[in-house]
């Protein structure tokens, strides 16, 4: 479900196939273009009262527009180089976040492995604010993210890691795991890990939201393969 006009927008700007669409008369200019325009594709999209509208929403304030869009999975490209993987991830704004940096980031797949929240979860797809649009999202087990990842140097980040995210060499083709704050790593994450890497922090705090470190981590991805260019 995607709810509110920049999220349906983008699923609709991104080709996404719609099921249906519900949107009130109270949504604004932006939003009742937005409904022209999904009409003239030709998807089923149906006034109905306000009140109606704020039953099904899953925030406080709608802005009239929701969309229930069909689940597509995005090829995942054969030759993978940059890839998150969210390991027993629960909180389903953490999870959005990560899968937004991600887009940001130029991440080509984020891998779901099992114990994490469903990321098409309608929290997750808020959060995520339209990258679920932009990139492969997969929930798939960790056989198959190991057969994906043939050959890749796969980093997990812990805040006991051996090896600062500084001085990692995060140049190379690489898979990023980012585990939960309450659970740390799996054992199926630690399995397949080869580098165990940290976030130096002079401050007297002993770890960071996973959200945060993420996007340290994928921008550091960023930084370190911008300045071998």
């Amino acid at each position: 479900m995607a709810e509110g006009v920049r999220l349906v927008e983008d699923a609709f700007t991104a080709g996404w196939p719609f099921q249906f669409v519900l949107y009130s008369a109270g949504t604004s200019k932006r939003g009742k273009k937005l409904i022209e325009q999904i009409i003239e594709s030709g998807a089923d999209v149906e006034e109905v009262k306000p009140e109606l509208l704020r039953s099904v929403s899953e925030t406080e304030t709608t802005q009239g527009i929701v969309a229930v869009l069909k689940l597509v999975n995005l090829p995942i490209p054969p030759e993978l180089n940059f890839v998150l993987i969210t390991d027993q991830i629960r909180d389903p704004g953490n999870l959005g976040t990560l899968i937004r940096t991600a887009a940001a980031a130029g991440v080509q797949a984020v891998f779901i492995p099992p114990e994490t929240v469903d990321p098409f979860a309608p929290k997750v797809v808020r959060a995520g604010m339209g990258a679920h649009f932009r990139m492969p999202v997969c929930s798939i087990d960790w056989q198959q993210i190991s057969e994906h990842l043939s050959g890749t140097t796969i980093f997990l980040a812990e805040a006991q890691g051996q090896v600062s995210c500084w001085k990692a060499d995060l140049r190379q083709p690489l898979a990023l795991i980012v585990g939960g704050e309450a659970d740390g790593a799996s054992e199926p994450a630690r399995n397949m890990a080869n580098i165990v890497v940290n976030i130096p922090m002079p401050g007297k705090i002993e770890s960071i939201n996973a959200g945060v470190a993420g996007a340290v981590l994928m921008f550091e991805v960023v930084r370190q393969r911008n300045e071998a260019l």
